[in-house]
C-alpha cells in the first residue's frame, strides 16, 4: 500500500519541478500556444498540470515505512 504525500510534499516537488522549467528543462506535457498563453507561461502551473497528469519525474520516499 502506497502512502498519500502530504500537501508540503506536493508543494515541494511542485516547487522542484517549477525550477527546473524555469530553468530551460522541456515540459514533458504537450501545450499548445493558446494553452501557454492563458497560463502566462507559467513554470509553477506547467508543473501543477504535470503533476495533475501524474508525469511529474520526482519521487516522495517516506522514512520509516
Amino acid at each position: 500500500m502506497s502512502r498519500k504525500p502530504s500537501r508540503f510534499a506536493i508543494a515541494r516537488l511542485i516547487s522542484a519541478r517549477a525550477l527546473m522549467i524555469a530553468m530551460g528543462a522541456p515540459p514533458l506535457i504537450k501545450l499548445s500556444k493558446e494553452d501557454l498563453e492563458r497560463i502566462n507561461y507559467s513554470p509553477i502551473k506547467i508543473a501543477m498540470m504535470e503533476y495533475e497528469r501524474g508525469v511529474l519525474p520526482l519521487v516522495v520516499r517516506f522514512k520509516g515505512t
